[in-house]
């Protein structure tokens, strides 16, 4: 889905607000400027789609949002039961949004677990529309109900609408030939419905995606198009809801230009092309699926048109030996992992780390240690990038900070490492992999031109008169090495893991050789071209907030709210955690406090720690979720105060 948006401009995050209007027929219409929505169910009703479907028609409306897909590890976790609960929140507006919100206005329960496990999210007055038909005392008594919630009193603070989705669904399809059991998989599709009556979504690409992933079975999509429709019509004609709501597009949130709905994991898939295009290399990737890495291999295995190779291996080490193998080819090589995928890899690592060569590991981070949580976020991989490695093994870090921020965080991680001939690490993690904004398509004239020179020619003549080619002779501005595709004619020269003499490339036992090479590679990444750290300052804040990676909107958005209520604080974010941008120092220096909000137990503060010398505080969460603007707020706040 694509939209157009005319006139650019700014707006703070807002509250929700309304106004009632009468339309021609006989409900009343809401306007409010920001609604959150949260899709609950077990993990095979298909909750993930609902919210995916409900987020491409808010996209094509020209709404701002942000999601968060929240589901199990297991392909089909127990039914019915709290740990098997799938959830998808929705936050759209009017305005420039960061985060999918910190409470959702809407639930929608497609059972007891999922109204369990997700209630305790709601403010009172929230609206939540429940399947009534899941309620049975079974049910019931499996996730702990000992009388129904939605006959005890517990729910008297929320607005209650009970629907009894599966058998309105079965009725709707009963003329489709179609068992109950089939009849009720669309139930998902009613609930879809009648979301989108209650905030005018549009309907017609619904209906064609649906028609389009049911190619080959025309009766199922046809079955679920009337169940969708159903749903719609259910919303206009019932007298429980007699209200229904309007949230503007965003038109004046964005840049002018041409927006897509993206993920972050699609975003940094194309990146990765546009990379390849732009330094007209062939993309080669070497991956094994890992969650949430995988939707990465998925995508770039559709695209053999613009020169993509993928390769699924066997396991993480054949994965980045084949990567570096085609870096060494003259491709730019990617591998794609997760944490535990980057400890296998490690010593493939520190081997193209030593061969100097190109090479871009992508490292979606998910909750750990060992397996861990495969399906939540966290952002605990850091120290291992930085130092997981045996001996003095230097590889720069890059963060993209947003979903669609990937696209060109994958584009700086490619400069870095075709520049400087150097491995490169790019840390997303699964909150940004999953979750989804809108992105401004970029003209091909904006991108970045990542031409690459290969050795073509001898480079250094002997004190004979002899020409020959030396692979360690450097360019003496970013210090990297020639780059010399296998089979050029005269160019052939050794590489492998032993210690290279400086300019042959020759085996070297020699302990000052040794000591030069170690300094000389860690200068390399230190002199690498890194953007000033810019600093949104506010006059008299004496108090800064640095981040990195995905927690740059729930930051944004509790500085905004300090703001708002006349606190002053001061907001950086880094992209480039190694190198650390060169006026970080002074920053850090110009005020009284850091605090460092992380998703981990204080990695980054611990580097800045060691590094300047400043009493970073950190801010820290390790449950798997991304933090909250009003809990980071009120952090903050304190750190003002103290």
């Amino acid at each position: 889905m694509t939209s157009q948006v005319s006139s650019p401009a700014e707006q703070a995050d807002g509250a929700v607000v309304g106004e009632q209007r009468k339309p021609a027929g006989t409900k009343d219409v809401r306007r409010l400027d920001r609604v959150i929505i949260r899709f609950a169910g077990d993990s095979g009703d298909g909750m993930q789609l609902t919210g995916d479907r409900f987020t491409s028609e808010t996209a094509s409306f020209g709404n701002d949002l942000s999601t968060l897909p929240n589901f199990p590890a297991e392909i089909r976790a127990p039914a019915g039961t709290l740990p098997g609960v799938s959830s998808f929140q929705l936050h759209f507006a009017d305005h420039d949004i960061l985060t999918p919100g910190d409470a959702p206005n809407v639930l929608v329960a497609m059972n007891p677990a999922a109204l369990k496990a997700n209630v305790g999210d709601l403010p009172r007055g929230a609206e939540i529309i429940v399947n009534t038909d899941e309620f049975t005392k079974r049910a019931m008594q499996k996730v702990g109900y000992q009388a129904s919630p939605l006959e005890d009193g517990s729910l008297d603070g929320y607005s209650l609408h009970p629907v009894p989705l599966t058998t309105l669904t079965v009725e709707a399809l009963k003329d489709f030939d179609l068992t109950r059991k089939e009849a009720e998989r669309s139930k998902n599709m009613f609930a879809l419905g009648l979301l989108s009556w209650m905030y005018h979504r549009p309907t017609e690409g619904t209906e064609r995606f649906l028609r389009t992933k049911f190619a080959k079975k025309p009766d199922i999509a046809e079955a679920n198009i009337a169940a969708f429709r159903a749903g719609w019509n259910f919303g206009e004609t019932t007298e429980d809801f007699a209200v229904s709501y309007e949230v503007a597009p965003a038109a004046q949130a964005f840049p002018v230009g041409t927006y897509r709905n993206i993920s972050g994991n699609l975003a940094l898939s194309y990146g990765l092309i546009a990379a390849s295009r732009q330094a007209d290399l062939p993309l080669f990737l070497g991956s094994y699926p890992i969650t949430p890495a995988s939707d990465i291999l998925h995508e770039l295995s559709k695209h053999k048109n613009f020169g993509v190779r993928t390769f699924q291996a066997e396991d993480e080490i054949a994965g980045i030996g084949a990567a570096l193998g085609a870096a060494f080819g003259g491709s730019l090589a990617v591998t794609t992992t997760s944490g535990p995928g980057v400890a296998l890899k490690s010593e493939t690592i520190g081997l193209a780390v030593s061969l100097e060569l190109p090479l871009l590991i992508v490292d979606i981070q998910r909750g750990g240690p060992s397996t861990g949580l495969p399906t939540k976020t966290e952002q605990a991989d850091l120290l291992q990038a930085m130092y997981g490695r045996n001996g003095e093994a230097p590889v720069p870090v890059v963060a993209p900070r947003t979903p669609a921020d990937c696209f060109d965080a994958a584009l700086d991680a490619a400069r870095i490492a075709l520049t400087y001939r150097t491995p490169v690490f790019l840390l997303s993690d699964g909150y940004l992999a999953n979750g989804s904004e809108p992105w401004r398509i970029p003209e091909p004239d904006e991108l970045p031109d990542l031409q690459v020179r290969f050795a073509q020619a001898p480079n250094h003549t002997l004190e004979d008169g002899s020409e020959t080619f030396w692979p360690y002779k450097r360019d003496p501005r970013t210090l990297a090495r020639p780059w010399a595709v296998p089979g050029t004619p005269g160019l052939e020269h050794r590489i492998g893991g032993i210690e290279k003499q400086d300019g042959t490339g020759n085996i070297s036992y020699d302990p000052a050789n040794h000591d030069f090479m170690v300094r000389t590679r860690q200068a390399k990444v230190d002199g690498i071209e890194v953007p000033d750290l810019e600093v949104d300052d506010q006059d008299g804040a004496r108090t800064l907030v640095l981040g990195w990676g995905s927690t740059y909107g729930p930051i944004t958005a509790a500085v905004r709210r300090i703001r708002k209520e006349g606190g002053r604080i001061a907001q950086a974010h880094l992209r480039h955690l190694n190198p650390f941008p060169r006026n970080l120092g002074t920053v850090l220096k110009a005020y009284d406090k850091v605090v460092v909000p992380e998703m981990n137990l204080g990695q980054l503060a611990t580097l800045i720690r060691a590094k300047y010398l400043v009493d970073a505080r950190p801010y820290n969460q390790v449950n798997g979720m991304p933090f909250k603007a009003e809990q980071l707020a009120h952090a903050l706040k304190e750190a003002i105060d103290d």
